[in-house]
């Protein structure tokens, strides 16, 4: 399953930086917003690379954020092959993309923590973001559903929810 979920997690969250990218521009082309650096420092920091004041280097934006985008996707085809899958898990997975830009970014000090940001600033963020993990989502999703239902999926069909009087699947899946 390990494999499956990462080749197809890659597949998904670089689908899902795609179009989260075609948004923003579209998005920018309406607000007059201009492009933010915010990832080519983050790699920057992380990476230990050689700093410098104003624009960053558009290759390592990219680099950043389209890898930020591919790998998260893992995490979310891990979720699809579970059986978390449909919008619930995608609005899930948009919480667990917005914590992982904010760790980077406040652990390397190039970003400051949400709650700090102007409103309309953080509006447009989480509205990114969370097209992003949609769109992830339903690629890793559909992935997922050619190999069947995942083990939680299998599990409600036995009973829905969290549930005392019914015990895990045995260890063949059923």
């Amino acid at each position: 399953m390990m494999k499956r979920a990462l080749w197809q997690g890659l597949v998904a969250g670089a689908t899902g930086a795609v179009v989260m990218t075609l948004g923003e521009k579209a998005e920018q082309r309406l607000t007059g917003r201009p492009d933010s650096h915010v990832p080519a420092r983050t790699l920057k920091r992380l990476t230990g690379m050689r700093e410098r004041p104003r624009r960053q280097p558009v290759p390592l934006n990219w680099a950043m954020h389209f890898g930020q985008g591919a790998l998260a996707g893992v995490l979310r085809s891990v979720m699809a092959q579970a059986g978390l899958r449909g919008p619930w898990s995608s609005a899930i997975f948009a919480v667990v993309r917005l914590t992982n830009d904010q760790i980077l970014e406040n652990v390397t000090g190039v970003g400051a923590p949400p709650q700090t940001w102007p409103g309309p600033e953080l509006a447009v963020d989480l509205l990114h973001k969370t097209v992003y993990a949609f769109a992830t989502g339903a690629v890793a999703d559909a992935l997922a559903a050619r190999n069947g239902p995942g083990p939680g999926q299998r599990h409600a069909v036995l009973r829905p929810g969290r549930r005392t009087d019914v015990g895990p699947l045995r260890r063949n899946g059923y």
